[in-house]
């Protein structure tokens, strides 16, 4: 399992640094102004849509269901299966395209209603929009090759296609004086990623097994299995977000800028949840619905035990950065350009109201996974809509005061309490315990992110001093030096706490 972890997050690592590379020029030359908020807006839709039904719902239902009639019954009966899953759902997203395209107008107004002041603005967002929603479309099929390819334990096309996207963007952002403006170029980038991914994935999908096709529409005790389990997973994809929703409209009202900061202080945070969280979770799904299968219950406790320590282990450093020195982390990535210094440090006072939430954002893809498993997509939903409804409740409560700050600090809120849940309710139901060495385990985790904390602290404070000969770079060769410092001391923390038993086991 350890070896299919570092496939997908090696992949998704790769694409988080061609994101970050593309942020950098996205903020060079969009800024944090009217028409970076415009541009974010046109990119939220689609992918609000796409972690709802694709990479949310849809990957949740499709892959133990995939995996359970290949598991049983042989690949051909997979392949139908497949087959009558493909057909719905290339209709249900035509159908989706068709209405969005048409409704558009309607659509901006209800998700930035803030925009309606600024005719020119609301128009810009219309047109952008329009331009990258045909990429929902494209991905969802994405979504489909990747939950067969990742049965087949197969995890790399899919873990690389994203990488598409930044390479697309960082073209056309590169050509961006022969587009109307750059926001335009930025927004044809997303449409010919999702071409560039979708020819990917398939063409693995031809070499292993073959692709979807097109299937006579028959409600077959799979594909009625099937839309029992999407639908609470719907659902349940939709409390984060319908998050994400209220962040938006709320940020348009407030002043310019207040969008951008959001989305560069979120890519930021989403780091780990890419590379570890859902690297993680992505292999244990299918890990766990395996063992499950063939009744190892035992095995897949054991899987999503060592699935936790995992992520801890991996995710522990960027807590401590994002909470202590997040202002020299968003000036080193982003303040070039029309990206100010003044838009780098509201970028990383919502940074580190993020992180105060990492830890659940990070673990809750392989909590849930032991529902997801047993194919139950009904118990993780009241726990995600409850964290849901104190996520909204406290960002009405806290943006009058801290503005996108207040945002994310009650979207880390609402994450405690979804895997607070989460975890009582699996513990409950048995399916998963923490025993001593596991409890053990945490508190040494939590001493080494205290220590962590305070080294990145120090450093941060110190580092002008050390470097206060040097005009230019001062704030890139800080991170640098933090990135040393804190993997040395972080490194010696793992090794003197849990020892070299602990580590070899791990990886074993």
């Amino acid at each position: 399992m350890l070896r299919r972890i570092f496939t997908v997050g090696g992949y998704t690592l790769l694409s988080r640094l061609t994101g970050f590379a593309r942020d950098i020029m996205l903020a060079a030359i969009l800024g944090a102004g009217p028409m970076a908020d415009a541009f974010l807006v046109a990119l939220r839709l689609p992918n609000a849509f796409r972690a709802i039904f694709a990479e949310g719902a849809f990957n949740t239902a499709f892959v133990p269901a995939y995996a359970h009639v290949h598991g049983e019954r042989g690949e051909a009966s997979a392949k139908l299966f497949a087959d009558r899953i493909f057909t719905l759902l290339f209709i249900s997203q035509v159908v989706l395209l068709i209405v969005a395209w048409l409704f558009m107008p309607q659509a901006i107004s209800i998700l930035a209603p803030g925009f309606s002041d600024d005719p020119t603005q609301r128009q810009l967002a219309i047109e952008l929009t329009r331009i990258t929603f045909p990429y929902l479309l494209l991905i969802t099929l994405v979504t489909l090759y990747g939950g067969m390819l990742n049965v087949m334990h197969r995890f790399a096309s899919a873990a690389a296609a994203p990488i598409f996207l930044n390479l697309a963007m960082m073209a056309t952002l590169a050509l961006a004086a022969f587009f109307p403006s750059a926001g335009h170029a930025a927004a044809w980038g997303v449409l010919i990623s999702g071409f560039l991914q979708y020819f990917l994935l398939a063409a693995d999908t031809a070499r292993h097994g073959g692709l979807p096709k097109f299937a006579p529409l028959k409600l077959d005790d799979d594909v009625r299995g099937f839309f029992r389990t999407i639908g609470p997973a719907t659902l349940g994809s939709m409390g984060t977000q319908v998050a994400v929703f209220a962040d938006t409209v709320i940020a348009t009202f407030l002043p310019a800028g207040a969008l951008a900061a959001l989305y560069y202080a979120e890519r930021l945070y989403q780091l780990p949840i890419g590379v570890i969280g859902i690297a993680i979770g992505t292999v244990l799904l299918p890990e766990m619905s395996r063992r499950l299968t063939s009744s190892d219950h035992a095995g897949a406790m054991a899987s999503q035990r060592r699935a936790f320590e995992l992520t801890l282990l991996f995710s522990v450093p960027f807590i401590a950065a994002f909470l202590t020195v997040p202002d020299i982390i968003m000036r080193a990535m982003f303040a070039r350009g029309a990206f100010t210094k003044a838009d780098a440090a509201a970028a990383g006072a919502t940074l580190a109201a993020y992180a105060v939430g990492l830890i659940p954002f990070v673990l809750i893809r392989s909590a849930v996974s032991t529902f997801y498993a047993r194919k139950d997509t009904a118990t993780p939903v009241k726990a995600s809509l409850i964290g849901l409804a104190v996520n909204v409740l406290l960002k009405i409560a806290l943006v009058g005061g801290l503005a996108q700050v207040g945002l994310a600090l009650a979207t880390a809120i609402g994450a405690w309490v979804n895997l607070l849940l989460v975890i009582g309710f699996a513990v409950r139901a048995k399916y998963l315990e923490f025993d001593r060495a596991f409890r053990l385990s945490l508190l040494k985790f939590a001493t080494a992110g205290v220590l962590l904390a305070a080294v990145f602290w120090l450093t941060g404070r110190f580092a002008p001093l050390l470097l206060a000969g040097i005009a230019t770079f001062r704030d890139e060769l800080t991170l640098g030096l933090l990135m040393v410092v804190g993997t040395g001391v972080y490194g010696a923390a793992v090794w003197l706490l849990f020892g070299r038993r602990w580590v070899t086991s791990l990886v074993r």
